[in-house]
This record gives structure tokens, C-alpha cells and sequence, in this order.
């Protein structure tokens, strides 16, 4: 009885402190978002910053959101070496998709199953991984570190190869321990492994979650803006026939995804066309990539069902409904309609949509499912059977108080990278000889102009969060041999000194 007793007074206070960092969660995302989608960066970065003591150093794990976060924010206020650093960071904190010690794996299973997935260190999603590097390698390009700029485009190709491979393994792994630990019929492991295998239970799930078997997904995984990048930088960079082999690779991929964009499918076969030979560099003239970040990218909301577990009950198993909780992501707003893109003839050429961030992520959780639903069951069970243990040993006080934390703990784990887009586009243009470019807006009004500067390749990077936010216009010479220029667009009126609060942020950057 002690024993009970404690245990769930220890969950109890595990339950409090998750409550707590739950709530300093939702209120630093609240704070973020707000800046973020008016396009004020500086104060989003403030809400993700932290310090640390002089000469210690930083947790990457445990601060591996909020360098997410002040990693785009630096990158769009131009700050690149700033971002490279924290994207540097983000990385030390994401080592678990490589590897992780089976002791530190265990440990943050337990507080997983014993109160929510919340109460782990943020594990990013692989698609957040492979924008990581595709955005360092924006970000060195940006400053004219091409050789650096390379190793990242590759680093994010490669990810997206290992990526499912990785998948099944962890598929695999967290299947293989179940089997072994059901072995013993009356253990735990094996009521979380026949109530998986239940029809009830996916049943329950397909009406009140949505079956993943229904998703919308890619055919396998990819982010197709990060693949598409790898593949354009390549055939700039290219200095012989395996340079264009790899951008011919990526860019036949894309296209094979998204067969209605006219752009992908020109792309890829000019790369094609470049590898076999049929065409030269040199025949092309300049040419000016512009792609475009829209919008606000998939957020998780939880959803909160009764599913049937199937229990010990003496001798036999019997289904008892318990509650559980699973995230489920919801879109959020973009930017209608598309960017236009003024040559000094007057022509204006559209950019079109070539990928979007929910079936990315929804091919990503397709695979990652399996494990977040068992999670979930075993964390159920485990619960369920502490509530009839309190009841049986104290009566209804003990039922009313394992109910309560059940309650209490039954949480989806909401955290995730709120600086994605919704959807990427793009546009292919000759260079325009007066070197001028204007930018339109979705209802055809002026953004404003920029200059491509007498390159062979040029790179403009747009990223608008919202239609109240300016476009952050950042081009690039997509070579790597000069720095870049950052803009906002429209233009926003310098504010005065004398009316800009002197009031220093409570915390200062990690950086």
C-alpha cells in the first residue's frame, strides 16, 4: 500500500510540474506567434531567447525548440552567422534521429508513459531536420559561403534519403521490445500489445481521429522545397558530370511529386538535359530562381477520445474504456493568390505552388504514428490499472484521486516549429537587362523592387508570413561568390527613436 501511495503522489508532482511548463509553453508560443505573423522578428526572437551562466554550456536538448525558433528569426533579419549558430545548436539537440543511448531512450519513455509525451525533451520531426540544414544552407549562401552553403544542401539530401530507413527502424525497435516484454502473459506489455491489435481500438480511432491509412501523404518521404534546392544549387554549382547528376536526381524527384507544375517539369528536364550533355551552362543566359514562403505552417490541437483497452480482469481479458489524447495537426492561414514577377519588358510571370508543408508532415506522421499511438495505449493501461489499484486498497478517495491525475496527465504533446511555412513557390525567369525586378502582390499592387545583380544565377528568397507582415526579400548570387542583399517589402517607415520603448527584454539571447 506504501508503495501505491507513493508512487502516485510521485506522479502526482510530475503532473504539476507538467501542468506548469505546459502553460510556459503555450504563453512563449503565444508571444512568438503574435510578433511573428506582423513580420516583427526582433520581438519574436526576444520571446524564444534565453541566457546561460558565463562559461556553461548550452543544453541543446532541452532548449532545442526555442533554437528553432531563433534560428529563422536570425536568418530573416539577416543575421547569418547568428543563425548558422543556433541552427549549429539545433542540430547538437537532434542527435537522437542518429543516435541515442538506450538508458536516456528508457528514462524519457517512463515520464512519457507515466504522464504525456509533453514532459520529454522536444523530439523534432525529420522534416524539421532537413529544413534545419537547407535553412543554414540558405543562410551561408546568404553570406556568401559557398563552400559551407554545399555541405548543408547535402546534409539535407541526405537526411531525406536515411529518413525511411530510419522510420522502420524505429518502427521495428519499439515493436520488437513489445513482443519480447509480452511474452509474460500477465504483464503490461502484453494488455498494450493485444489492445493495439483490437479492432475497437482503431475503430474508435478512425471515427474520431481519422485513419492514417485516409491521409493525403507523398508516396514516400521527402520535403520537396529543401529537395529542390539541393537540386537548383547543384546545377549552378556544377563542375562536372556528378554535380549534374545530382541535380538532375532531385529535381526529376520533385517533379515526379507535384506532375501539375510546369516549373518542376522544366526544371528537372533542363537538368536532365544539362547531365546527359543535350545542353550546356552556357546557353542559357542568366537566370533568376525566385521562391516564396507563404503563410503560416500546420500547428497540433489535441484530440481527446475513449478507446477500448483490453485488461486483466482475474484470469481474463476484458475491454475497459479509458481516455487517451493524440495530437493532430490543423492548418493555419497563408497569403492568397501569388508573387509576380515584373521584367523590365513589362511581362509579369506568376510563381505556382510546388509543395506544401501539411503533406509533409502528414507523410512524416504516417510513419511516426504506430509509435505515438503506443505511447499512448501504454501510458492508458498503465493508468488504468492504478486506478483500480488505488480503488481496491482506498476505496472511493483513492479511485476519485487516480481518476484526477489520470485527467491531469492525459495530454497530447502540442510542441512544435512555428516558423515553417504552409506552402513553398516558385518561378524560373530569365534576368532582366535593366537588372530591375518588381515584386507584386496577390492583388497585383506593387511590393516593390529589387536588383539582380550581372550574376549567371541568382536566388531571391522570399518568406511573408502573413498579409499583414512585409516579405523579407533576401537575393543571393546562387554561386556563393558575393553577399547578399535583405529586403522589406512593402518598405515600413523607420520608426523614432524617441517613440521606440527603451525597456530591455527580460531575457537576452542565447547568441
Amino acid at each position: 500500500m506504501k508503495v501505491l501511495f507513493r508512487f502516485i503522489l510521485a506522479a502526482a508532482l510530475v503532473a504539476i510540474v507538467s501542468g506548469c511548463s505546459s502553460f510556459q509553453h503555450r504563453q512563449q508560443m503565444s508571444s512568438f506567434n503574435n510578433a511573428y505573423s506582423s513580420g516583427d522578428y526582433e520581438t519574436a526572437l526576444q520571446s524564444v531567447s534565453f541566457t546561460t551562466a558565463e562559461g556553461e554550456l548550452v543544453d541543446a536538448e532541452a532548449r532545442l525548440l526555442e533554437l528553432l525558433h531563433q534560428g529563422e528569426m536570425y536568418r530573416l533579419t539577416g543575421q547569418y552567422a547568428e543563425a548558422a549558430q543556433a541552427f549549429d545548436l539545433a542540430e547538437e539537440g537532434m542527435k537522437y534521429l542518429d543516435t541515442e543511448s538506450l538508458v536516456e531512450g528508457a528514462a524519457e519513455g517512463f515520464v512519457a508513459v507515466m504522464v504525456n509525451d509533453s514532459e520529454r525533451d522536444y523530439e523534432a520531426l525529420m522534416s524539421e531536420a532537413v529544413l534545419v540544414n537547407t535553412y543554414k544552407g540558405l543562410a551561408f549562401l546568404a553570406a556568401g559561403n559557398n563552400d559551407y552553403a554545399r555541405i548543408e544542401f547535402n546534409r539535407a539530401n541526405d537526411r531525406t534519403r536515411r529518413a525511411v530507413e530510419h522510420f522502420q527502424k524505429e518502427i521495428a525497435e519499439q515493436q520488437a521490445a513489445l513482443e519480447e516484454e509480452a511474452k509474460e502473459e500477465e504483464s503490461q506489455a502484453s494488455m498494450v500489445n493485444n489492445s493495439l491489435k483490437h479492432e475497437g481500438l482503431h475503430a474508435a480511432i478512425a471515427e474520431n481521429y481519422g485513419a492514417p491509412s485516409t491521409w493525403s501523404v507523398f508516396p514516400e518521404f521527402i520535403v520537396p522545397s529543401s529537395t529542390y534546392l539541393h537540386g537548383i544549387y547543384f546545377l549552378a554549382n556544377a563542375a562536372g558530370a556528378g554535380d549534374f547528376e545530382r541535380a538532375a536526381t532531385s529535381l526529376k524527384r520533385v517533379a515526379e511529386m507535384n506532375t501539375h507544375s510546369s516549373l518542376l517539369q522544366a526544371d528537372a528536364e533542363l537538368a536532365v538535359d544539362l547531365s546527359s550533355g543535350k545542353r550546356a551552362l552556357s546557353e542559357l543566359g542568366p537566370q533568376v530562381w525566385v521562391v516564396y514562403e507563404n503563410g503560416l505552417g500546420p500547428v497540433l490541437e489535441e484530440t481527446r477520445f475513449d478507446v477500448p483497452l483490453l485488461l486483466l480482469h482475474g484470469n481474463q481479458e476484458a475491454p475497459a474504456y479509458f481516455g487517451i489524447a493524440l495530437p493532430k495537426y490543423a492548418k493555419r492561414s497563408a497569403v492568397p493568390g501569388y508573387l509576380g514577377l515584373v521584367s523590365g519588358t513589362g511581362e509579369v510571370v506568376q510563381t505556382e505552388q510546388i509543395a506544401d508543408m501539411g503533406t509533409v508532415i502528414r507523410t512524416e506522421m504516417k510513419e511516426r504514428f504506430p509509435g505515438v499511438l503506443a505511447r499512448s495505449v501504454t501510458s492508458a493501461v498503465i493508468k488504468a490499472i492504478i486506478q483500480n489499484e488505488a480503488t481496491e486498497q482506498f476505496g472511493v478517495m483513492g479511485q476519485l484521486g487516480a481518476a484526477a491525475l489520470t485527467m491531469a496527465t492525459t495530454q497530447a504533446d502540442l510542441r512544435g516549429w512555428q516558423a515553417m511555412p504552409d506552402h513553398w513557390q516558385a518561378a524560373r525567369i530569365d534576368r532582366p537587362e535593366n537588372g530591375s525586378l518588381n515584386l507584386l502582390d496577390h492583388e497585383g499592387a506593387s511590393l516593390g523592387s529589387i536588383t539582380i545583380p550581372e550574376q549567371d544565377f541568382t536566388l531571391v528568397y522570399v518568406k511573408r508570413p502573413t498579409a499583414l507582415s512585409p516579405a523579407t526579400v533576401i537575393t543571393m548570387d546562387l554561386q556563393g561568390r558575393s553577399p547578399s542583399a535583405i529586403a522589406r517589402l512593402p518598405e515600413v517607415p523607420v520608426a523614432d527613436p524617441a517613440q521606440v520603448s527603451s525597456t530591455e527584454p527580460e531575457q537576452g539571447s542565447v547568441l
